[in-house]
């Protein structure tokens, strides 16, 4: 077994000076603003108790856009209706949450490459997460 297959994947954030480039190249040119705008509202649903808004975080794996996370808290409680999930998790995997409930429901309405490769991407790192039990049970 190597080093790698031991040591969990991880995220970096997304540097400011690239920012600019992150959400059309995750949710591609057409969907940036409705991506974007889906992610935040489905973490209000997901979490009404912890999050009321805030400056986002945008992570990335290898130079390819993953997520977006909320920096107001360290932890949020994911009580909303929209999952059977109730627990607490990091900002990080409440923003993996958010970020795959929106590439799914966007799916439904718009057809794009974008939101199932992002998804696909998303979900194989979420798979090798240490949140990777809350993750998928929120998901779920």
């Amino acid at each position: 077994m190597s080093i790698s297959e031991l040591t969990p994947q991880t995220a970096s954030i997304v540097s400011d000076e690239r920012r600019l480039n992150f959400l059309p190249t995750l949710f591609g040119r057409s969907l940036l603003i409705i991506g974007e705008n889906a992610v935040y509202s489905l973490m209000e649903r997901l979490s009404p108790l912890d999050y009321g808004g805030g400056f986002w975080d945008f992570y990335e794996h290898e130079e390819k856009p993953l997520f977006l996370a909320p920096r107001s808290k360290s932890r949020f409680r994911i009580t909303g209706e929209i999952t059977g999930f109730q627990g607490e998790v990091s900002a990080e995997a409440a923003g993996i949450i958010a970020t795959l409930f929106a590439f799914s429901h966007l799916s439904f309405q718009y057809q794009s490459e974008h939101l199932s490769e992002g998804y696909g991407r998303l979900y194989a790192y979420a798979a090798d997460h240490a949140e990777a039990a809350e993750i998928f049970e929120a998901i779920d």
